[in-house]
């Protein structure tokens, strides 16, 4: 595609490499999930502005949006070189997270982000090393291999589609990854990070309803 950023252009290389472990989870149809599954304090319907806004200010702050994830205090989000600026389009950020295939471990990610908000699309690119805000050499941890991840908008603003895609740069397709994503796929809540937006961003509070 020729309005492809540099960013986007090197995941959809990797994605058709087909040594890599791929997964894509089923678009999340926002509102629908929302009405049918959910019981909120006031009526709630986002547009895909609203889950754009959700996935910007989840890229620079993943630790408020997912929890489950990413260990307390760990997250950090910054410009190379930038000496404190904001962070803008393009930045970088370190965070420990569960690891795939070991969920009771966390290792330290690394991670360029790469905002299109003409596209909405979002993407993160796993890096094997770079430096911290002061200069200091970090490194992934080596236990699982390096993933990238693209999410994104699509649908309508009345029927706004949170989607979400993975590549992990293995040897081989590995079956063992394929099966964590399988389990992702089958949850019928929204995923946490769009519960929390609702909740803490546009203060709505809201109540899983039992029945599924």
């Amino acid at each position: 595609m020729s309005d492809q950023t540099p960013a986007e252009a090197e995941f959809e290389l990797a994605w058709a490499d087909e040594r890599y472990t791929r997964a894509v989870l089923p678009a999340v149809d926002v509102n629908r999930i929302l009405g049918e599954r959910y019981a909120t304090r006031e009526p709630v319907a986002l547009d895909r502005a609203a889950v754009w806004d959700m996935e910007v200010r989840k890229a620079g702050n993943p630790g408020a949006f997912i929890p489950n994830v990413i260990e307390e205090g760990s997250a950090a989000a910054w410009v190379p070189g930038g000496k404190g600026a904001e962070l803008g389009d393009e930045f970088v950020r370190q965070s420990r997270q569960r690891l795939w295939l070991e969920p009771d471990a966390y290792g330290l990610v690394l991670e360029e982000v790469h905002l299109n908000h003409d596209r909405q699309v979002v993407t993160f690119l796993g890096r094997e090393a770079f430096s911290d805000e002061r200069g200091g050499p970090l490194r992934a941890d080596g236990r699982q291999p390096l993933f990238h991840v693209q999410h994104g908008v699509a649908g309508t603003d009345e029927r706004p589609l949170n989607t979400w895609r993975i590549l992990l740069l293995t040897d081989d397709p590995d079956e063992r990854l394929v099966k964590v994503f399988d389990r992702l796929a089958g949850d019928p809540w929204l995923p946490e990070f769009l519960e929390l937006y609702v909740q803490d961003v546009l203060g709505i509070g809201l109540t899983r309803r039992d029945e599924i």
